[in-house]
């Protein structure tokens, strides 16, 4: 899939603008407050696409945890409020789960409270009681503020 005519995504982190993609997340319900450096450090250890408008800003993001053998979570997937509704999500998602070294992946995960229809068109589901009763989490919700010293 490919970005909407006058868009494009790069996977090449030097490209990423790591004020934009901060500036998102900090504000956004899965990752209120998070520290600079901790969006930072994600970064650095993920394979990473920005999508970048006609100006080259810097419009979406995604990443992906993952072994690159057996399994991979996909996070932080975002496309700023001026710039969607374009299938730049979509071109995203489908830049990884297109990706030659992603292919034959057994297990992709993701978390989200509001775009379920977006990742169900590459094949997501929700899990069944059975599959949901499996999964087990350790959460720490507090943590970016107490690394905030509040």
């Amino acid at each position: 899939m490919t970005p909407p005519a006058g868009y494009r995504l790069s996977g090449d982190r030097a490209e990423l603008q790591l004020d934009v993609i901060h500036g998102f997340l900090a504000r956004s319900y899965w990752s209120s407050g998070i520290p600079r450096e901790v969006v930072a450090r994600a970064v650095g250890n993920s394979m990473c696409v920005g999508a970048y408008g006609p100006d080259g800003a810097q419009v979406g993001f995604a990443r992906l945890i993952t072994d690159r053998a057996t399994f991979a979570y996909l996070a932080d997937v975002f496309v700023v409020e001026g710039a969607r509704g374009r299938g730049l999500a979509k071109a995203m998602v489908a830049h990884f789960v297109d990706h030659p070294e992603l292919r034959d992946l057994r297990r992709w995960m993701l978390v989200t409270r509001d775009a379920h229809g977006v990742y169900a068109k590459f094949g997501f589901e929700a899990l069944d009681d059975e599959q949901a009763g499996r999964i087990m989490q350790r959460l720490d919700p507090d943590v970016y503020r107490r690394m905030a010293g509040a």
